[in-house]
């Protein structure tokens, strides 16, 4: 198991990287933010929440079990995420 300083990392960089692709979009494309890629940083920022949320949660049965569903559950919102950022 990875360690917890080093998932919440990850998750802050994903989430870091996605959203400076969707503002280099933005600069490279119309230089102003659209509807699309502003509701896609808030849709990275609501899925930043809820991992972090998630990793901090200390109620679970299996803390390692959980923690590696959060690597998952990181891995699958972070392609969802840039299959948005192409689409734009």
């Amino acid at each position: 198991m990875a360690s917890i300083r080093n998932l919440k990392k990850d998750i802050n960089f994903v989430m870091g990287d996605i959203i400076e692709a969707v503002y280099y979009h933005e600069m490279t494309t119309t230089g102003k933010p659209t509807e699309q890629s502003s509701a896609l940083i808030d849709e990275a920022i609501a899925t930043f929440d809820t991992l972090i949320t998630k990793v901090n949660d200390k109620k679970v049965e299996s803390r390692k079990a959980h923690l590696k569903q959060v690597e998952k559950d990181l891995e699958a919102a972070a392609i969802q995420l840039v299959e948005k950022v192409n689409a734009l």
